[in-house]
């Protein structure tokens, strides 16, 4: 017979299911026959079956039938009865053949009494809950008084199966998605696919390691599956590990489910971890991975720590900084050799993702009929800048920096501190990578910085220089509302943050340090110990940041040394002397205010911090707008009194002596 073609498959198998289902009719005929006392009652067994073989043997695949068959160890009895429920759903004379040979027209229904007495080959095991019949859910025992006489019917995801049509279960549908195939991956992605492919392969077909890919590349580790499943012919599906039921019953229907639909579409299944507490592995995800047995893996930043089956644990890292701009370059097509400066400029500062980087690119390249100029570096660090902005939102205060070095009134000491700060952040990549110091020291390579100050005194300010100088976004988080009561909540908080900004295109800025970072290296009980772990997990994600981590603190006395030492850089904010102050004044009005007649030295005589001098200035040129007049010393007066009845402060004839 000639060979079919893989387009020709669908019309075979519908020839193939078309002769099986006629098999079992005519047994059927051949029943109601003989009940009738019809000398037409002729066994067609062997025919049929010769038929059967010849249209496989010529099919570029096997029938979906035969496929089912083998996949679920049905025996021919077992098949048959399958057949059986599907004949009544495809043919309309199988309800009667069924209601002739019960004897009653109500009963159009097969039964496994039925099928007992009629199709050849006939067990009993194949009515038991344990029979793969029942146990994947193929065929369904309805209503009835007795197990023999209750009506079956089959699974419709398996009846559209045995046709050739392959959908996944509308029951999952909510839950498991598909994962498509990556076009293209970087070298290390594709050497690591292979592995876990091999990994698998070696296996066999139990597929008995579970493999985690661990790490903090994303999308990144779903390609890399989807890769690995191409590699083996195997269909990838994933679920959200939050999305596992917690009630027993739940989760083992959802994984009777998979597992019939990984037999059915040929596939594997990746569990999501990533945004999964890790409380919730003990409740949900480890009784779910231990109840299967087919191709899994679990992607997850943590591994798993439990679980009865074997693990084979992988970490999967972003591009190296070469891959990077060999993605950008692909990415961004005919405009990337115009980039090349602009290219190692976001490869140095931002560690995104492969989906990251087209991302950015489909930004910038929906931008190119705007853009005029020498505009396409700024906008490209522009687009890799608002990658993370969405998951950031809700997790912090985005501070928009108006300020910049001249508007930073610090002593020589302090500022130099800053700028060697700025020239980590720009030079990170040369010498980490370049110059080879990432090989040589693992650990603390995050850029961390410790601001040291009372209230007004400039830290917020100068990280906002910080944040103009290098072109990132500064998000601000009050690490007074991050700490927990709640033993392990506030790993999660800070977790939850770092996560988001992981490419490192932004400057953390943690205020109010104090409310974690109090002398807690004695412990006197468990909240002690956990407050030292709390502090502990800090630290490490700031070592590992990519970016620029800020602390700030009023009260440098209340933190433990041994924490300080893990800070990189330590600035100092004074309370400014009068000198510092009369040059904050002096700087403090924008270049539009109208003034007139300021007396800077007298000005310099209030005893308050910038942020104060900030607030003075801004209340004086209210007033002075409403009065319809320039700002003078009798605005700033009025406003200097105000502030200090706010700092319940008494306000000395020394320092507004001759101002009036």
């Amino acid at each position: 017979m000639k060979t079919l073609t893989t387009d020709s498959w669908h019309g075979a198998n519908q020839r193939y299911l078309s002769e099986a289902l006629a098999r079992v009719r005519e047994i059927l005929d051949a029943q109601v026959a003989r009940l009738q006392g019809s000398a037409e009652a002729e066994a067609v067994e062997g025919t049929r079956r010769e038929d059967l073989q010849e249209l496989a043997s010529g099919m570029s695949a096997p029938p979906a039938l035969m496929r089912l068959c083998k996949a679920f160890g049905l025996s021919p009895f077992e098949r048959d009865v399958l057949l059986l429920c599907a004949g009544v759903e495809l043919d309309a004379k199988f309800s009667q053949l069924c209601a002739a040979i019960q004897g009653n027209p109500n009963r159009t229904h097969p039964t496994f009494s039925l099928a007992l007495a009629v199709l050849p080959g006939a067990h009993w095991s194949a009515l038991t809950r344990a029979s793969p019949l029942r146990r994947w859910s193929l065929i369904a025992v309805g209503q009835g008084d007795t197990l023999t006489t209750s009506p079956l019917s089959i699974d419709e995801r398996v009846l559209h199966y045995l046709t050739g049509l392959s959908y996944i279960d509308e029951r999952l549908q909510s839950l498991i998605s598909l994962v498509p195939t990556p076009s293209e991956l970087p070298e290390s992605h594709r050497n690591l696919a292979r592995r876990i492919a091999d990994t698998w392969s070696r296996s066999g077909r139990d597929f008995s390691p579970i493999i985690q890919l661990c790490g903090d590349e994303n999308a990144g580790k779903r390609d890399i599956v989807a890769s690995a499943c191409d590699i083996l012919g195997l269909q990838l599906h994933a679920i959200r590990g939050a999305d596992i039921p917690n009630t027993v019953t739940d989760r083992e229907m959802l994984a009777r489910l998979w597992e019939r639909e990984s037999v059915l579409s040929v596939g594997a299944l990746l569990v999501d971890c990533d945004d999964t507490e890790v409380g919730d592995y003990g409740r949900s995800v480890l009784p779910f991975l231990d109840s299967m047995h087919t191709p899994l893996i679990v992607v997850s930043r943590e591994p798993l720590s439990a679980g009865r089956h074997a693990a084979i644990r992988f970490d999967a890292k972003k591009p190296s900084t070469a891959e990077q701009r060999a993605l950008w370059r692909e990415a961004l097509g005919r405009i990337g050799g115009e980039l090349n400066e602009g290219i190692e400029h976001v490869v140095a500062q931002f560690d995104l993702s492969v989906e990251g980087i087209r991302t950015a690119s489909a930004v910038l390249l929906g931008q190119l009929s705007t853009i005029q100029g020498n505009q396409l570096g700024h906008l490209l660090w522009d687009a890799c800048s608002a990658q993370m902005r969405p998951r950031l939102e809700s997790l912090a205060q985005r501070i928009e920096p108006a300020v910049t070095w001249n508007d930073l009134v610090l002593p020589h000491p302090q500022l130099q501190i800053l700028h060697n700060i700025a020239v980590h952040c720009r030079q990170r990549t040369r010498v980490y990578e370049t110059w080879g110091f990432a090989a040589k020291v693992s650990r603390g390579l995050g850029i961390s910085a410790l601001f040291v100050g009372a209230s007004g005194t400039g830290k917020t300010m100068a990280a906002e220089v910080l944040a103009n100088e290098l072109r990132l976004d500064l998000y601000r988080i009050d690490l007074s509302q991050v700490v927990s009561k709640y033993i392990g909540e506030t790993e999660k908080n800070l977790r939850r943050v770092f996560d988001a900004v992981e490419g490192g295109g932004a400057i953390l800025l943690f205020d109010e340090a104090d409310a974690l970072f109090g002398k807690r290296s004695e412990v006197k009980d468990s909240h002690d110990r956990y407050a030292n772990i709390e502090v502990s997990y800090l630290l490490q994600r700031m070592e590992a940041y990519r970016g620029l981590a800020i602390l700030t603190t009023n009260m440098k006395e209340a933190l433990d040394p041994a924490f300080i030492r893990r800070i990189r850089f330590i600035v100092h904010f004074p309370f400014p002397d009068a000198g510092q102050r009369a040059e904050i004044w002096r700087r403090i009005f924008p270049s539009n205010t109208p003034t007139e007649d300021l007396d800077i030295d007298k000005l310099a005589h209030l005893n308050v911090a910038g942020g104060n001098v900030r607030n003075i200035a801004m209340n004086a040129a209210f007033l002075a707008a409403d009065a319809d007049e320039p700002v003078r010393m009798a605005h700033l007066l009025q406003a200097t009194r105000v502030e200090y009845a706010k700092l319940e402060k008494p306000l000395t004839e020394p320092e507004i002596g001759g101002w009036v």
